[in-house]
């Protein structure tokens, strides 16, 4: 009996052990030693996807997964994930996802820490019997997952979607960034390969000596929801936003890891240059009221989704994101599908998708001072900001989910045929 695709099944952590994931006989063949990829279609494929965070509390990187799933699953593929869960989720999830053992992480209880691969997951990830094993956090469970697969000579793929690392800077531990390093490294440089976001933040990982087998799978926009027709004057109106004003946009969670510090001072050294602009903060997070009491004239609107979201970004002039946390960038591109040029630090992520002084400026990170030169810049100069905005606009174009996607599972088929075409020890089943 499969599982029904629910987020809340009833006791979801017993539901593992009352349905177990189906077993085809014929498709045996494709598992570890007597995997072949001679001849392989999507359709052949058996992922298990490991998530931190699949549907919890939504982010670029779990939209990516369900994108991704949903991509799969259409092409015939067989997914199951497995990601920690809660009674309250910010979406129901693409496909069928397992609960795993978690506790919610101290200071930030919207996130979960994934505890041990249990018994139970254990035995359901046997009882699916993947071909290809994904993971795309370095928490424990999917290290016990990558061991898993490697004792079965099952190819591991590791998507990494955030500069981990970096985290620490911005709660007084940057001593522990080294220690992060390592301990990303010993598990990176065990897997098949990694699927980076960017070229740009492939590059670090290179530098980092974490792996060099590492694939781009970048992302896409939908552009039938982001566009920049879904501006909106009432909306601004609204907000008390004159139509004459230039909004400067925050889009993303309200954490101090986005550079919420850098965005503030920089919104500072422009109010006390005396030019003219609003802001519009799109987003939730657990630093909210600290970017409240930091900014208290902008516009709060929380946050957006869908064609909402969409409305918030195109009624904006520009967006402004320091965050040099990022791996991609996904609110930069959701800006420039928006018709929006984007002012970026340049870092991971925003150095892969904005053209400096074409679709945007990149500026050194932490550089207030030019921040705000060139925020200062769009708000002074419409021309400017139409023509980089309708540059920014034709750039996203390039970026199609299906094709996209399509990557990863060269990626997966890729990783199955150097399996098993490689020496096989010590095989566990």
């Amino acid at each position: 009996m499969k599982p029904r695709r629910t987020a809340k099944p009833p006791n979801i952590r017993h539901y593992i052990a009352d349905h177990p994931a189906p077993v085809d006989a014929g498709r045996l063949r494709l598992t570890g030693v007597r995997a072949s990829a001679n001849g392989m279609e999507t359709s052949d494929l058996r992922i298990a996807l490991f998530s931190g965070n699949y549907n919890m509390t939504v982010d670029g990187a779990n939209k990516a997964l369900n994108r991704l799933v949903g991509y799969l699953l259409a092409q015939g593929a067989d997914v199951r994930v497995y990601s920690p869960t809660v009674d309250d989720p910010d979406f129901e999830p693409t496909g069928d996802l397992i609960s795993v053992p978690s506790m919610a992480i101290p200071g930030r209880s919207e996130y979960r820490i994934p505890l041990w691969l249990s018994p139970r997951v254990k035995a359901d990830l046997k009882a699916f019997n993947p071909n290809i094993l994904h993971i795309s956090s370095p928490d424990q469970v999917s290290r016990q997952a990558a061991a898993w697969a490697r004792d079965r000579h099952i190819p591991v793929a590791c998507s990494v979607h955030t500069r981990f690392e970096t985290y620490f800077r911005y709660y007084n531990l940057s001593f522990v960034e080294p220690l992060m390093v390592a301990w990303l490294r010993r598990l990176y440089r065990r897997c098949d390969a990694l699927i980076a976001p960017s070229e740009s933040f492939a590059q670090v990982l290179r530098d980092q000596r974490m792996n060099y087998d590492i694939g781009i799978w970048t992302r896409g926009v939908d552009r039938e929801v982001l566009r920049p027709s879904r501006r909106d004057m009432a909306w601004r109106r609204d907000l008390g936003i004159a139509d004459d004003t230039p909004v400067i946009a925050y889009l993303g969670r309200l954490v101090m890891e986005k550079g919420l510090d850098v965005f503030a001072d920089s919104i500072d050294l422009l109010r006390r240059r005396g030019v003219k602009h609003d802001v519009v903060v799109i987003g939730e997070g657990p630093a909210g009221d600290w970017f409240q009491s930091r900014l208290p004239n902008a516009k709060f609107v929380g946050f957006q989704g869908g064609t909402d979201l969409a409305r918030a970004i195109a009624s904006s002039e520009m967006l402004f994101n320091p965050s040099v946390t990022e791996a991609f960038g996904n609110v930069t591109l959701e800006a420039m599908a928006c018709g929006l040029p984007v002012v970026a630090a340049r870092a991971t992520g925003s150095a892969s998708i904005v053209k400096h002084q074409v679709t945007g400026y990149l500026v050194e990170p932490g550089a207030i001072s030019l921040f705000a030169d060139d925020l200062e810049r769009y708000c002074t100069n419409s021309a400017l900001r139409a023509r980089h905005g309708a540059a920014a606009l034709e750039e996203s174009q390039s970026y199609q989910w299906d094709a996209i996607n399509q990557t990863v599972v060269d990626t997966y088929m890729r990783l199955i045929r150097q399996k098993s075409a490689a020496p096989q020890d010590g095989q566990r089943r």
